[in-house]
């Protein structure tokens, strides 16, 4: 089943498929679809806060994902993962990718995640920056509260 996306996604990640991510039925191992996710949204946030995480002060931690797995991928397609933080709370965000073949645009995953604002320094969970709060903001134009 071909699934198109209908979420107008602003940041996207090339995903390079390796070898070693294949399994026994020639297509991406379903354990594999957390590492590209994970990536993508490293990189979302270095793009949307115009720096990297000091994981030491101040980061985001996920605290909930949940992954559809909608069609295999291959070794040889081209894929990309889209990223959006579609909500903010007050001391979390919830966030939405999709893995999607760059030339068919194919959905072959999604996830639901919610991450949570941590301070290092307290050792638990904290208001979301303000700072924070305002890059994603500019950088999602079409975001809800």
């Amino acid at each position: 089943m071909k699934i198109k996306s209908t979420t107008k996604f602003f940041h996207k990640t090339p995903i390079q498929i390796r070898f070693n991510d294949i399994d026994i039925l020639a297509h991406v191992n379903n354990s594999i679809y957390q590492n590209y996710f994970d990536m993508a949204r490293m990189q979302y946030f270095e793009k949307v806060f115009e720096q990297k995480m000091d994981w030491k002060e101040r980061a985001l931690v996920l605290a909930k994902i949940t992954i559809e797995y909608l069609n295999p991928i291959l070794l040889h397609e081209d894929i990309i993962v889209l990223s959006k933080v579609y909500k903010l709370g007050n001391k979390s965000l919830q966030m939405k990718q999709e893995i999607v073949n760059a030339a068919t645009n194919e959905v072959k995953a999604h996830n639901d995640a919610v991450l949570v604002a941590f301070g290092s320094k307290e050792n638990e969970a904290i208001l979301l920056p303000d700072d924070w709060c305002n890059k994603i903001i500019n950088y999602e134009n079409d975001l809800s509260f």
